[in-house]
């Protein structure tokens, strides 16, 4: 039954999003609801925190590859490819000016 209950409340809350507020809140709800123990309401909390620390991990991680992804696309350049072009042009003036 407590499994059944917390994957509804994963569905409908949307894990990500939680905060620990919220999640809280949620489990004051279900404890009085459904009776659950204090134990099983802090259980609940942690569990759902971090689900949805680790779901804002993964959409970090996702987002970070897919802008690379667009990087390489665009054929732009990072600011340390850049900072090391204009290290080696001065260089390069340094030797043709020495």
């Amino acid at each position: 039954m407590f499994e059944l209950i917390e994957k509804v409340v994963m569905t409908t809350i949307g894990v990500a999003a939680i905060t620990q507020k919220k999640a809280e809140e949620l489990v004051c709800e279900m404890k009085e609801k459904y009776k659950m123990s204090e134990e099983e309401g802090k259980q609940l909390v942690e569990k759902l925190q971090t689900m949805a620390r680790e779901n804002r991990d993964k959409v970090r991680e996702m987002a970070e590859v897919e802008v690379q992804k667009v990087v390489e696309r665009l054929g732009l350049v990072s600011v340390e490819e850049l900072e090391n072009l204009k290290k080696r042009v001065q260089e390069l003036e340094a030797r043709l000016n020495g």
